[in-house]
Formats: C-alpha cells, structure tokens, sequence
C-alpha cells in the first residue's frame, strides 16, 4: 500500500473517532487539494528540505501534501500527507 493512502487513513481514522462525516469531509478536501495538479503540476512550491524541483508540496495547513512530478512520464505521485507538527517529511 503506498505510503500516502496509509496517511490519509491515519488521519482521518484519528478524526472519526469523533465524527465520521468529519473525517470523510476533510479527507476529500486533501484529496481534492491534489486535482488542480492534473493540469498545472509544477504549480506548488518545490519542498525547501530537499531541493529537488521534482519534489514539491501543497500547503493544507496544518498538513503538508507532497508529491514528485514525473515530466517525461506526465505522471504525478502523492507521495505524503504529513503533519507540519511533525516535523521534516520522511519520503
């Protein structure tokens, strides 16, 4: 299972603890927060503790959902759904 689909599941079995349709809410609203890169994939900022213009992330605060765009391969892959909290991201 890809990292990121287990993050999102992390987060939102965290909420719905409290309130199910509240955590399926702000999932979809994560998710739908990646739709706009289909068309412009470079649009976010490239993730400052690597570097790599290929690795960029979008600013959900308090979460941070980063992904690597694949140019030769028109492909973008979520990589992460992380916590600012946290820390560093860990890809």
């Amino acid at each position: 299972m890809p990292i990121a689909i287990k993050d999102l599941e992390v987060i939102t079995g965290r909420i719905a603890k409290d309130d199910s349709q509240v955590a399926q809410d702000f999932g979809n609203k994560l998710l739908g927060r990646t739709l706009p890169l289909v068309t412009f994939p470079e649009m976010e900022r490239v993730v400052p503790e690597f570097g790599d213009p290929a690795i960029r992330e979008i600013i959900y605060s308090p979460y941070r959902i980063l992904y690597r765009v694949r140019r030769a391969a028109r492909q973008i892959h979520i990589l992460r759904f992380w916590h600012a909290a946290r820390g560093e991201p860990f890809i």
